[in-house]
């Protein structure tokens, strides 16, 4: 499956043009009988036999036996066994061929980081996390993750060569015009930062995506954990706060990849600035504050994990404050509810491993500030991945990137007019 393609930077694709400089062209646009719309049908589940296909596409039946050859000589899908088919031969059954190549993923936090390596349907096969985040640098963080990655891939036997994509999540805003973060970030060594330089050489075939840790963390609850809901808001809590919107089953960037950002509730008066939420309501906040008092009972105050083991001790002053910091949440994300209307509201990232106090602390301000119609059925949970969420969803965006049907349909097209 060793495919020669560019580097990617992810971005909603159903805004892919518009969203492009000004002074970049624009490639031509694969007709969409290629083999990428059937890989994307199976991929999905939404067809995966022959009969199947031909209902969802309109397509002959010659037509779609290229695409399905185009796509098995490629090494791409596989026949899966058989589904019974209301008479007559079984239908033969097809799927991606999930062991053809390794992505990995890398959710990068405040203070914390998760690193996994998925297969190509985006199963976790192993993972590792240490307390190093934003703070510490992107020379730090991708050097740690890329010795990592290694030691993953020794343990289970793999090597870099069979990796196709990279996906990363970054706590800051991504300019998706670009690929590059955005600016300013809240450590200015991450102004401007093109992940790609800090990943050493890797071959040919990868493709790499890069988005922010709360898009991540939206994609994977929703395409994961939250099916039945199509409009989330979903807020990741650690040492800072991010907050990311799902509207109609997709996760929405804006303009340029800073939709989400949300800011402090309450301002002295009209005309001052917005403050970004995480200088007055975070777990940075919190642990500022604990700071004051040095050590507790034997814990050093630096992470939201710590935050968390405080709380789960039952330290007074630190549920205090975690629950201070979830009301100033929910407050902060009442204006979102009635903005857009969901129907849940999804709280991850560590500062949620704080457990019912601060998630109740959310859901009383939000159902105190919302406007009425705005939270009828409204449900306000924790997420439901827990800390694996941030992993999945960098697998997902790698997989969507990977496995584009342009992308695909270009490839195959290739191939087959050079055999």
């Amino acid at each position: 499956m060793a495919m020669p393609v560019t580097f990617v930077y992810s971005y909603a694709k159903v805004n892919a043009t518009r969203e492009m400089p000004m002074t970049a062209k624009v490639p031509p646009r694969t007709p969409q009988t290629g083999s990428g719309v059937v890989l994307e049908l199976i991929r999905s589940g939404a067809a995966t036999t022959r009969s199947a296909l031909i209902e969802h596409l309109g397509w002959s039946r010659v037509t779609l036996a290229k695409r399905l050859d185009e796509l098995l000589e490629a090494g791409l899908i596989l026949q899966s066994g058989q589904e019974h088919s209301g008479g007559g031969r079984p239908a033969s059954s097809f799927a991606v061929a999930k062991d053809a190549g390794l992505l990995l993923a890398m959710d990068i936090g405040s203070s914390h980081t998760r690193v996994g390596i998925t297969d190509l349907i985006s199963t976790v096969l192993c993972e590792d996390e240490a307390d190093i985040g934003l703070f510490d640098g992107p020379d730090d963080i991708f050097s740690w993750a890329l010795q990592v990655f290694e030691h993953l891939l020794r343990t289970i036997g793999r090597s870099f060569d069979e990796v196709r994509g990279i996906g990363i999540g970054v706590p800051g805003p991504v300019d998706v015009t670009s690929g590059t973060l955005g600016s300013p970030q809240l450590d200015p060594r991450w102004d401007d930062v093109r992940v790609r330089d800090y990943l050493g050489r890797l071959p040919e075939d990868i493709v790499i995506t890069v988005d922010r840790d709360a898009n991540i963390l939206a994609v994977g609850e929703s395409r994961l954990a939250w099916r039945e809901h199509r409009d989330l808001v979903v807020v990741k809590a650690g040492i800072g706060v991010g907050c990311a919107l799902v509207l109609d089953g997709r996760v929405y960037r804006g303009g340029r990849g800073g939709a989400g950002q949300l800011s402090a509730p309450l301002r002295t008066g009209l005309s001052d600035p917005l403050r970004r939420l995480e200088t007055v309501a975070s777990g940075g906040t919190v642990r500022e504050g604990l700071a004051r008092g040095q050590d507790r009972d034997g814990i050093r105050v630096r992470t939201s994990a710590d935050i968390v083991r405080l709380v789960e001790q039952g330290d007074a002053e630190a549920i205090a404050a975690v629950e201070a910091v979830g009301e100033v949440i929910g407050y902060a994300i009442a204006d979102v509810v009635g903005i857009i209307n969901p129907t849940a509201v999804v709280v991850g990232g560590n500062l949620a491993e704080a457990g019912d106090r601060f998630i109740a602390a959310i859901r009383q301000a939000v159902f105190r500030a919302s406007h009425a119609f705005a939270r009828q059925g409204l449900v306000v949970e924790r997420a439901r991945l827990g800390m694996r969420a941030g992993v999945r969803g960098a697998s997902l965006l790698a997989q969507d990137a990977l496995f584009d049907s342009d992308r695909i349909s270009t490839l195959t097209r290739s191939s087959a007019g050079r055999a």
